[in-house]
């Protein structure tokens, strides 16, 4: 996982709430076990055609889609089944952070364990981003913040154990080999046994 600390973007604004994991990343795609080209599922039943091809209207089929790496959902994004494979189908296509109002507890948790920063926001807020589709913003790990064009910011949550992996670049089998050497003092020293 690479060192997550600033993600500057604009952003893409999919204000349906409700959009669960089959929606983000449909069940037939899930027969891989790498990340690498899930980003050409995300979003297929809504980005394609029964033919397969890209239908221009959607968010992600538009010009304006190209480099944006925000996300703006309506409420209660990722619902439905645990799947790891839809944040690794966000990140292969480019969407760093998602922000809504709302994020289903096991999705938020896939996420951070990924490198996808889940953005927790207030319902003001989440309404401005909703109707400025395109704004430049910037979610900062480290300090827990969404900053808004106009100089706002806005705190976030984000648990200490996620932020400290997200901006070290590890993730939670990466934090315990880094501390293999006070394990095994550990092991060594203690006077039970398991």
């Amino acid at each position: 996982m690479d060192k997550v600390n600033l993600v500057q973007s604009r952003t893409l604004v999919l204000p349906q709430s409700d959009i669960d994991t089959d929606q983000i990343i449909p069940a037939r795609f899930l027969t891989t076990t790498t990340r690498k080209g899930l980003g050409n599922a995300l979003f297929a039943d809504w980005r394609y055609d029964s033919a397969g091809k890209p239908k221009p209207e959607f968010l992600l089929n538009r010009p304006e889609a190209n480099g944006c790496g925000i996300l703006v959902a309506g409420n209660n994004f990722g619902c439905g089944s645990s799947r790891e494979h839809a944040p690794w189908a966000l990140l292969d296509f480019g969407i760093q952070a998602v922000i809504s109002t709302e994020i289903a507890d096991i999705f938020r948790g896939n996420s951070l364990k990924n490198g996808l920063i889940p953005v927790i926001v207030d319902k003001a807020t989440h309404g401005w981003l909703i109707e400025n589709p395109g704004a430049d913003v910037t979610v900062d790990v480290a300090a827990c913040e969404l900053r808004l064009p106009e100089g706002r910011t806005v705190a976030f949550p984000i648990d200490g154990f996620s932020r400290y992996c997200l901006l070290n670049g590890v993730d939670q089998l990466g934090y315990l080999l880094n501390h293999s050497d006070a394990i095994t003092r550990f092991e060594g020293t203690r006077s039970w046994q398991p």
